[in-house]
């Protein structure tokens, strides 16, 4: 399914030079960031910690709107650690996720509500449905 925009709320500006060991940076300078791959053991990030420092902000934005939503405040500490694997299959290489949520002091089934609603209504959530295999682990 392709989405298009009724309305742009944002847009990010980046450039990146030397793929995953080069640099990339934002036009506002509020990022500046040295890649290097995964094992080398060089100085930097890589794609996947990025990807997963943007989803985890993303989904815990998510979070907080469903709690609004349903009336539910969400508990101080709330938090998501986010694994992103990179790996091969048939077709390539691919992404695969687990997003492990923190939501201290709530029932088992809000929480479950909670990560359901935010799940629909993410922009990551919803960009990569049926193509990176996502998996939650709520505490």
């Amino acid at each position: 399914m392709t989405y298009h925009l009724d309305q742009v709320l944002y847009t990010a500006q980046t450039h990146t030079t030397g793929g995953r060991e080069g640099a990339g940076r934002s036009s506002d300078g509020a990022v500046d960031v040295t890649l290097a791959k995964p094992g080398t053991g060089r100085q930097g990030t890589n794609p996947e910690q990025l990807f997963g420092i943007g989803y985890s902000a993303c989904f815990l934005g998510a979070i907080e709107i469903a709690g609004k939503q349903l009336g539910i405040k969400l508990p101080q500490g709330s938090a998501i650690d986010a694994e992103v694997s990179l790996g091969k299959d048939s077709q390539g290489y691919g992404l695969a996720v687990t997003l492990k949520i923190d939501l201290p002091g709530l029932d088992s089934a809000v929480k479950r509500q909670l990560v359901d609603t935010a799940h629909q209504t993410c922009p990551y959530s919803r960009s990569i449905r049926g193509n990176i295999d996502v998996k939650f682990e709520i505490a």
